[in-house]
């Protein structure tokens, strides 16, 4: 349970589909709010907390456990996707319950820390020509293998969220908005998500 926390703790959790260019409008979030921004980041603190290899943390990041090759005890595990996902958790879990503020890419964020009235959960899509440009611009592919890249990208997503949380990855009932980066661009999209954070924080002060 969620303890008590300052009027003024502000989470911003991001959930994004490969492609939507959602981590640079979470993190130009972040830095128009002056707030910590976690995502590969959030591997280093965690590595570093459990004295753990970072490459370990890298190869096994938000990757779902696969049950026939993983073996669950009393509280433990030998499956080390699920216990680097469970590290994460707690991090972000002690993070908030300490009423720090931060913005949040994936990492089931929007669910492990539901009950913080600070919270305000955001799902970024696009259109899947908008999806397939930025990722053969970014990452020097053909648009086949772009493609395919998305899909597989966010499937292992959907996976990875689906698994640890009982609500879906990308439905927008489990957000407070979810908005497709390619009506109004990243730019657009950032100025748009600001403007909504301003006025849920103003509801938030009053409650």
């Amino acid at each position: 349970m969620a303890k008590e926390q300052p009027k003024e703790q502000l989470i911003i959790s991001v959930g994004r589909e490969f492609g939507s260019a959602g981590h640079v409008i979470a993190e130009e979030i972040a830095r128009r709010l002056d707030l910590p921004f976690y995502d590969y980041q959030l591997l280093r603190k965690v590595a570093d907390e459990n004295d753990v290899d970072i490459r370990v943390m890298e190869k096994y990041d938000e990757i779902p456990r696969v049950p026939f090759l993983s073996r669950n005890g009393v509280g433990s595990s030998n499956s080390p996707s699920y216990n680097i996902a469970m590290m994460q958790f707690d991090y972000l879990r002690k993070m908030a319950y300490e009423g720090q503020s931060f913005v949040v890419v994936g990492r089931c964020s929007d669910v492990i820390l539901k009950g913080y009235t600070g919270l305000i959960r955001i799902f970024i899509l696009a259109d899947m020509e908008d999806k397939i440009v930025r990722t053969c611009e970014l990452f020097g592919m053909d648009r086949v293998s772009a493609e395919e890249a998305i899909i597989s990208q966010n499937t292992k997503r959907k996976e990875y969220h689906n698994y640890y949380c009982e609500s879906r990855w990308g439905d927008s009932r489990n957000y407070d908005i979810s908005i497709n980066r390619s009506a109004l661009g990243i730019e657009g999209t950032t100025d748009f998500l600001m403007d909504f954070i301003e006025k849920r924080r103003e509801i938030l002060r009053r409650k």
